[in-house]
């Protein structure tokens, strides 16, 4: 039989690995130690055990794969902070958090942009709709009220809720973004979020994208999905 051909996808996850890795000690100088760490003290909790109650290989073999799956979890976490602290002041920030949530949301980003560089976000999901705004309060809460009659007019009895994202009082952290949207109550179903989000799509966009990059290629970790 003929030999199989490697797995082009191997090469590129374990690159992927090591560049993630370097952006987790670049943001944390002791984060990939604390992920040997934790895997280490797994296995030696096991061996310990193992000496205890006789069964020595069994649980080192046990030890091992636990350590294995607790290094990963360590390791997913800090690269979750370590992204996060990346993406953090940058324009269109709340956008790239957004666009990496799974499950049924539609995003729509900078449906309104201001010369300074304030923006918000239109994303679509079972809870209804959602304007996220990137920006200081002061500025911001005038932009969502106005989008907010604007959706109102064509997405009519569907909820509409408007959240500042940003690190000033009564604003959602990024990191806490995805979590946040996720709490909301589910008030319309799946098919209807493609409806709503199809009759939005329509409206237009009367403002000018502001300058400056927005992150693109920045592949934040997924949060719980909303089936």
């Amino acid at each position: 039989m003929a030999n199989k051909p490697a797995d082009p996808e191997r090469p590129g996850r374990i690159k992927q690995l090591r560049m993630v890795a370097q952006i987790v000690q670049k943001a944390n100088p002791k984060g990939m130690p604390i992920v040997y760490a934790s895997a280490a003290g797994t296995v030696v909790l096991f061996v310990v055990l193992g000496l205890v109650t006789g069964y020595v290989w069994q649980l080192i073999l046990l030890g091992i794969m636990v350590a294995i799956t607790v290094g990963l979890v360590v390791f997913s976490q800090l690269a979750q902070k370590a992204q996060y602290s990346m993406l953090t002041g940058q324009p269109g920030a709340a956008a790239a958090v957004l666009q990496g949530m799974r499950g049924n949301w539609q995003v729509t980003p900078a449906v309104a942009v201001t010369r300074d560089q304030d923006v918000v976000h239109r994303v679509v999901g079972f809870p209804g709709i959602v304007l996220v705004s990137e920006g200081p309060a002061s500025r911001v809460q005038r932009m969502l009220v106005a989008e907010k009659k604007r959706v109102q007019r064509v997405a009519i009895d569907v909820p509409v809720y408007d959240v500042q994202c940003g690190d000033g009082e009564g604003q959602i952290p990024l990191n806490k973004l995805q979590r946040h949207l996720m709490k909301l109550p589910r008030m319309i179903k799946k098919q209807a979020v493609s409806e709503v989000n199809y009759r939005l799509r329509a409206l237009p966009q009367t403002v000018p994208m502001p300058k400056g990059p927005m992150p693109k290629g920045s592949r934040m970790p997924r949060g719980g999905k909303m089936r």
